[in-house]
């Protein structure tokens, strides 16, 4: 991998001012369940390589999947920044020392195969039978990536990680009413149990069963994990910095100032251990941190790659995200951590509800912050205690308000995506029966 890098690296600099190169391989192994039954099960190896360049200060991008065009690729970086705009803030990662980060790969990747992925497969869809549900989808994946960033300016980094997830959709019916509902895991570690996410599963979705239609009004609602992270993928785009750059961030003129509840706050921490997204740089080549983007309330920072630090005159954050090699880096989260201070206690709950999931998050506004969504698997809480499910509810308001108003959170954290996150206490929010 590296003697390829420095090839490109160098062809890249014939005619260019700065160069880097990425390289990225990836061997996956994917099992998909539908019904009872395992509809397809696949292992494949994806191999990358892309080229940036500046010329003139001019960037310039390309890539290819096959290595005996590496030269074609370079050349392609080249003509590409000569017909792009000039811009001062294109720059490159400097070499940097890099940290440790733990729990990012599991030797148990080498042994896995297709017929051990089915296996794991087999169990979810097992325990679902055992459980009297009936399975209508899922899935199972394990991967191992390596990647390599090599620069001009010293940068010279190579990772491997791991990653492993499973999920399972499911029915249960009863007297001819019939209830759905989901639950998945992920992780860096070979550590997740089909029959904990196939019992999840199940549980909800029977406990849905018979649903209650709920009164339309203001009350506490309970965001379990799946439910947070749905609504928060609205919230956290305030916080990246070429929004801001852009006039399309709330927070923009807001460091200083307390813009959520004084009980919390939150992070951004590309160290995690074990974090989903947790590594020792970010697609660019800078070292990952931890990012105190709000402390007790207070706005602390916001987060960055290399160019919109340049372009805000302060560093990068190590949040310059690359999807694959095919795309440019960009601003984008690792781990986003909430931690609150006081503790959500469900007996503490006169009246609300527990919202397990939403349906719609993606409709709602990521500039103003306005939803409304269906509330998935809601349970009417009365008196400290789950009282009913809930037949349909939605749930409106601004994401903004939930967040300035939200006032604990459980002491059990998950992370669903790239959310490291409690249940969340949501005070007064709208409820649609």
């Amino acid at each position: 991998m590296i003697n390829t890098a420095e090839r490109a690296l160098n062809l890249a600099l014939k005619d260019s001012d700065y160069a880097e190169v990425y390289i990225e391989r990836e061997k996956s192994i994917d099992v998909d369940i539908q019904r009872n039954e395992i509809s397809f099960a696949k292992e494949e190896i994806t191999y990358g390589l892309s080229v940036r360049v500046i010329l003139r200060g001019k960037m310039g991008f390309s890539y290819t999947t096959n290595i005996d065009k590496i030269d074609e690729t370079a050349k392609n970086a080249i003509f590409n920044a000569k017909s792009n705009i000039e811009d001062e803030y294109f720059d490159f990662a400097h070499e940097s020392q890099y940290g440790q980060v733990k729990g990012t790969y599991d030797k148990k990747n080498e042994a896995m195969d297709i017929e051990s992925s089915i296996d794991f497969a087999k169990a979810m869809i097992a325990t679902v039978e055992e459980e009297k549900c009936e399975p209508t989808s899922g899935g199972f994946s394990a991967g191992k990536t390596e990647s390599l960033i090599l620069n001009s300016n010293g940068v010279n980094r190579k990772e491997i990680g791991t990653s492993f997830s499973g999920f399972i959709a499911v029915n249960a019916e009863k007297d001819g009413e019939i209830s759905t509902a989901y639950e998945g895991d992920s992780s860096r570690l070979f550590d997740i149990n089909p029959e904990w996410i196939a019992d999840n599963a199940c549980d909800i979705a029977k406990n849905s069963l018979n649903g209650q239609p709920v009164e339309t009004k203001d009350m506490d609602v309970i965001l379990d994990y799946r439910a947070s992270a749905g609504l928060l993928g609205t919230f956290v785009g305030a916080f990246n910095a070429d929004n801001v750059q852009r006039g399309r961030s709330i927070f923009a003129d807001k460091i200083g100032n307390e813009v959520v509840s004084p009980s919390l706050s939150i992070y951004d921490d590309g160290t995690l251990e074990g974090g989903l997204a947790s590594s020792i740089s970010d697609g660019e080549g800078t070292p990952t941190q931890k990012t105190a983007v709000i402390q007790d309330g207070i706005l602390k920072s916001f987060i960055y790659d290399i160019y919109t630090s340049k372009k805000g005159n302060t560093e990068s954050t190590g949040n310059g995200m690359r999807s694959s090699f095919a795309d440019m880096p960009s601003v984008g989260l690792s781990n986003f951590v909430l931690e609150f201070k006081d503790t959500l206690e469900i007996e503490d709950i006169k009246e609300g509800i527990l919202v397990t999931d939403v349906l719609g998050a993606h409709t709602a506004n990521p500039i103003s912050g306005d939803f409304s969504v269906e509330a998935n698997n809601a349970f009417k809480i009365e008196n400290g205690e789950i009282s009913y499910p809930v037949k349909k509810a939605m749930l409106s308001g601004n994401i903004f308000d939930v967040m300035k108003n939200a006032s604990s959170g459980s002491k059990e954290i998950r992370q669903r995506g790239p959310f490291v996150i409690p249940r969340i206490l949501a005070p007064n929010l709208r409820v649609v029966g």
